[in-house]
């Protein structure tokens, strides 16, 4: 299926412009995938599918589909590399290609040592599990194996829409615990770790609701979450001090974590950001400090000695009303006799 002199099922090229909306929110969005033209289509060609999506959309996404179990790479590429713009530019067509028997092939996609032709089916996939019709779908077809696999072994672009359609396919609860159990945390901490900054928002979006299961807490805090977080909030020019304060919110409600926390140094990153951070900052890591504190006198004792008092102070007047209250709880806690409360309890000690 070619698209040569720019015609395809009696179609003409019609000029066309697309504006792609980039997400400046504190956490990835994952709306659809943020990818660059594809290397094998001109951005006529893009305009042109973009045109044919209006009308005929029921022809084309079959023969697209068709295409999908071509025995030539290049005829697959061309029609995944379709169907993911006629999925992020159509909503209405997420259903039509699922319903369309797009998602299984789309997953073979996926398992293919061609890397190009992988990212473009992780790509597909990612636009499909917009549609929350089309969530349960893509799991229960077997997408979440070679998800991990391209998050773990794919191009830089692969790695990151893996994330956002993992994430996407953890708003599913039932997923939430096979993904992790596929092994995607790991592979997410070193995203967050060492990826540019797209992929740290999309690592820490999906890291967010995945830790909302406790298992996966635990294997984010065996893959060494909690050393990427601490340096993370650390960088106020990493642009990424909400993000991962957002995820170390979760993350302490096990011990294990917080633990690992106090280890890798957070008590003073924390302790600094209630000081200078912005109003939301400072709301996100008081909650923190009070997770930390409430079943811990040594943990109290750490935070008080690192000078939390006089900021949290400051904070009760001129926070929100959410980071007031927390704050003066926390500053009550921290100003109780610190004898007569026992020592750190064992389970709050990672060996």
């Amino acid at each position: 299926m070619g698209t040569e002199g720019y015609t395809y099922m009696g179609r003409s090229l019609t000029e066309l412009r697309i504006n792609d909306d980039s997400s400046s929110s504190a956490f990835s969005d994952c709306n659809s995938d943020r990818s660059g033209e594809f290397a094998t289509a001109s951005s006529q060609t893009r305009r042109f599918l973009i045109a044919c999506a209006t009308e005929n959309s029921d022809d084309l996404i079959r023969q697209l589909v068709s295409d999908l179990h071509s025995s030539s790479i290049d005829y697959q590429k061309q029609a995944a590399m379709e169907i993911r713009l006629l999925a992020k530019n159509k909503p209405e067509n997420r259903i039509k290609i699922a319903k369309a028997g797009a998602i299984k092939p789309l997953i073979s996609l996926i398992l293919s040592p061609d890397l190009q032709l992988q990212e473009y089916g992780v790509t597909a996939i990612l636009n499909l599990s917009l549609c929350d019709e089309n969530k349960e779908v893509i799991a229960s077809s077997g997408a979440i194996k070679p998800l991990v696999r391209a998050l773990g072994a794919g191009t830089p672009t692969a790695k990151e829409n893996a994330a956002c359609a993992l994430l996407r396919l953890s708003q599913v609860e039932e997923s939430k615990a096979a993904i992790g159990r596929s092994g995607a945390i790991p592979l997410l901490v070193s995203l967050l770790e060492s990826g540019g900054f797209r992929a740290k928002k999309d690592a820490s979006t999906a890291l967010y609701s995945l830790c909302m299961v406790k298992e996966n807490k635990i294997r984010a805090v065996k893959a060494g979450i909690m050393k990427v977080l601490v340096e993370l909030m650390a960088d106020f020019e990493s642009n990424m001090v909400d993000k991962s304060a957002y995820v170390v919110s979760v993350l302490v409600a096990v011990a294990e974590a917080r633990a690992a926390l106090v280890e890798e140094g957070g008590v003073p990153v924390l302790v600094e950001i209630v000081e200078v951070g912005t109003q939301r900052q400072k709301e996100i890591v008081v909650v923190i400090l009070l997770q930390v504190c409430e079943d811990s006198v040594a943990y109290r004792t750490m935070v008080a000695r690192e000078g939390a008092i006089p900021p949290l102070v400051a904070l009760s007047q001129s926070g929100t009303n959410r980071a007031k209250q927390k704050a003066e709880k926390l500053i009550e806690l921290l100003r109780q006799p610190r004898s007569g409360y026992g020592a750190v309890r064992t389970s709050e000690v990672v060996a």
